[in-house]
């Protein structure tokens, strides 16, 4: 069908906001003012190539969804207790409300006492990035944005000193496609496409590393299961092999590395023995998956996020990373390392954040510590004042942040005002004074980048937006004018930021860049692959990085790419390791309200090495209880042989009210930062795990009714 908005049935442009590193070309079958039909990828697009992800083709059971939000809400009940507890009021009032109670709070305790909090629910940068601009002006708390790829980063930074890396469109020329970490069947589905067509064109050969057998191992030509947090064992001991046996280009680390032969010295000892006993690995399969990387000439690194959710996950990916350097695989089109591309942009988002009046002596809060900061805990709030205000948009703490029982402590605070702009009554919202009906991302303009490939998108709205929902740019903006914000970025509407915003990035502006539907910023092979030099000032890849630069919790991080023993190990009373793993139909706590991605993924399950479950007297479906020192819940058991002993995977990031109890995965992982500037350890938790006393017959009786 025609990309034509005058056609009464018309596929028109845009791009998929949701926080995976694809950024999906899409195009959305407009039916009539209000109404969507078939969501598909663009073909045209040379990364989407016409494939997009189950749960957003069928995006219009969640834009059409009858539980969205309407109106905004007013509390007049208990937090936690449903619609039940809200009454409409107007815009008008209810940002009035908003308004004067952060005024209030701030006259009494100072501005750091509101915190506004966002994260990743929309991956646009005028509707995400917004909220920074009224941070700064009004020197509310600032946030450090480390739920997702902060450790990530810092491991990537530290190596390479650059954010970008090797053209994913480049798969079609490797000799091995080696996924390290990710699931992209699950979580980046157009990965395979080019994977697919590596496989057809060269006969390439997909190898993966993970701690389970995912969708993406079932699919390959092999895999290595790993022990949670042991990623940098493995590289190590693989680098070992490649320089006893030749297979290190010591020409090309002559050129390009740092400190290179103090590292070879280094992995002396880091033999395949070594990481034998630390990953669960056997050597010999080590030495095997060594030789085969070694060998590959155009050998293609691609890492996700998932290794690096770990205490030591910096370290982890400075020393996977490395492998690429000391291979030399970064000199063959088809060969060496992503990680993100979103470093190679380069927009300027004065306007959008309020750069230009931000004020870093104002206090920085971790986002991952939300329940700690909610909760008071002095490592967070220093000397400064509690937190007594926050505005949330984009984001759903109630069930993605560490340390739920906290957080759940925190949000019952009758001194806490809490304002939630949302698409859904979430489980944050339901803890909210007041609640805001939000836009989807087809009903409003934005500005979108990736992580997994070089496009950028400007996108109009689809569809004019539902009910009295509204955009997150106007509610910043109206807050802001009722606060006597005076930034020029407040009297703009979201497609005058875009075009202002995209023009002071040297573009020529938002009407011309989405008439060309993206813009591919690419680097020319040889910058693309670091071959000018990496991006530290020396050019050099830094085996031996300067981590005080990167973090001040430095001082437990090895000198060189190692493993880094300071992972949340197992022990005879918490014996199991557990990974929270995304599900296929799940995306953090997106889509977990429609209807097929709740049937395709039935009910919270923990999956345990039959084995294990033979030991524990745990058959197929049993309830069991899992826990640590943070919180115990109850979730069903199924055996699974892909995986080692003493690991246990949990899919996707489930409503707290999944759960029998009412709490979620989350309350067993801790807040504690990553090193060494902070960062998420989701994967990185010790539990024990009991068969579950029977439910009570009251707990019975209510399981059935709700079934």
């Amino acid at each position: 069908m025609p990309l034509d908005a005058r056609s009464p049935s018309a596929f028109l442009p845009t791009a998929c906001p949701h926080d995976c590193p694809s950024t999906c070309a899409l195009e959305v079958e407009k039916l009539d003012a209000h109404t969507i039909g078939r969501v598909r990828g663009a073909e045209a697009n040379s990364y989407t190539l016409g494939v997009v992800c189950a749960k957003v083709a069928r995006y219009k059971e969640r834009v059409h969804h009858p539980g969205r939000l309407t109106v905004p809400l007013q509390r007049v009940g208990e937090k936690g207790a449903g619609m039940a507890a809200f009454r409409p009021i107007s815009w008008d009032a209810a940002l009035d409300i908003v308004a004067e109670r952060f005024q209030r709070i701030a006259a009494a305790h100072g501005s750091e006492a509101v915190w506004p909090y966002y994260y990743a629910g929309t991956m646009g940068l005028v509707q995400r990035d917004g909220l920074n601009r009224l941070r700064h002006e009004m020197r509310y708390s600032r946030e450090h944005f480390t739920i997702c790829n902060m450790l990530a980063d810092a491991g990537w930074r530290a190596g390479h000193g650059a954010k970008w890396g090797a053209d994913t469109r480049e798969m079609a020329e490797s000799d091995l496609i080696v996924m390290w970490g990710g699931n992209p069947v699950h979580t980046q589905v157009n990965v395979m496409t080019h994977v697919a067509r590596a496989r057809k064109s060269r006969g390439a050969k997909l190898f993966v590393v993970d701690v389970y057998k995912t969708a993406t191992c079932e699919q390959a030509d092999d895999y290595l299961l790993v022990r949670p947090g042991t990623d940098a064992a493995l590289a190590c001991a693989m680098m070992h092999v490649m320089f006893r046996e030749g297979l290190a280009d010591r020409d090309y680390l002559a050129r390009y590395g740092k400190d290179w032969q103090d590292f070879e010295r280094h992995l002396g000892t880091r033999t395949p023995e070594w990481a034998a006993a630390i990953t669960g690995v056997p050597a010999a399969r080590i030495v095997e998956f060594a030789r085969l990387y070694g060998k590959a000439r155009a050998a293609f690194l691609r890492l996700g996020y998932g290794f690096t959710r770990s205490r030591n996950g910096a370290a982890s990916m400075h020393a996977v990373s490395a492998l690429a350097v000391v291979g030399g695989k970064w000199q063959a089109k088809g060969g060496g390392a992503l990680y993100s591309q979103s470093g190679g942009y380069g927009l300027d988002t004065t306007l959008i954040d309020g750069l230009d009046v931000l004020d870093k002596s104002t206090r920085l809060l971790d986002q991952s510590r939300i329940g700690p900061v909610l909760t008071g805990d002095k490592r967070d709030l220093g000397e400064g004042p509690p937190v007594m205000g926050i505005f949330i948009q984009n984001t759903n703490p109630m069930s993605v942040a560490p340390e739920l029982l906290k957080v759940r402590e925190g949000f019952r605070r009758k001194d806490l005002f809490v304002c939630v702009h949302e698409q859904f009554l979430t489980e944050t919202a339901e803890m909210a004074d007041i609640v805001l009906p939000a836009t989807t991302f087809l009903e409003h303009a934005d500005i979108y980048v990736s992580g997994g490939h070089t496009h950028l998108f400007v996108t109009r709205p689809v569809i004019a937006p539902y009910a009295e929902a509204r955009e997150n740019h106007w509610v910043v903006c109206q807050l802001a004018k009722r606060l006597g914000c005076k930034h020029p970025g407040f009297a703009m509407d979201a497609w005058g930021l875009i075009d202002a915003t995209v023009k002071a990035s040297g573009l020529p502006g938002a009407d011309a860049v989405a008439e060309g539907r993206w813009k591919d910023y690419v680097r020319p092979f040889e910058q693309q692959h670091f071959l000018g030099g990496f991006g530290h000032g020396d050019g050099k890849f830094h085996f031996k990085p300067d981590w005080s630069r990167v973090g001040r919790d430095h001082a437990r991080l090895p000198a060189f790419p190692d493993y880094c023993d300071v992972i949340d190990r197992a022990a005879q009373e918490r014996p199991f390791r557990l990974v929270t793993a995304p599900a296929r139909n799940y995306l953090n706590s997106s889509f977990t309200e429609t209807p097929t991605s709740r049937a395709k993924e039935g009910r919270p399950t923990i999956l345990i090495h039959p084995e294990d479950c033979k030991a524990l007297g745990i058959a197929d479906g049993d309830r069991v209880r899992i826990g640590n020192e943070r919180a115990s819940l109850v979730i069903h058991a199924k055996p699974f042989a892909g995986l080692q002993r003493g690991v246990a995977v949990v899919e996707s990031i489930w409503p707290n009210r999944a759960f029998e109890e009412g709490i979620g995965i989350n309350a067993l992982v801790s807040a504690d930062p990553g090193l060494p500037n902070g960062g998420a350890a989701f994967h990185d938790t010790a539990i024990w795990i009991v068969p579950a006393e029977p439910p009570p017959a009251a707990a019975k009786r209510e399981s059935v009714l709700q079934a």
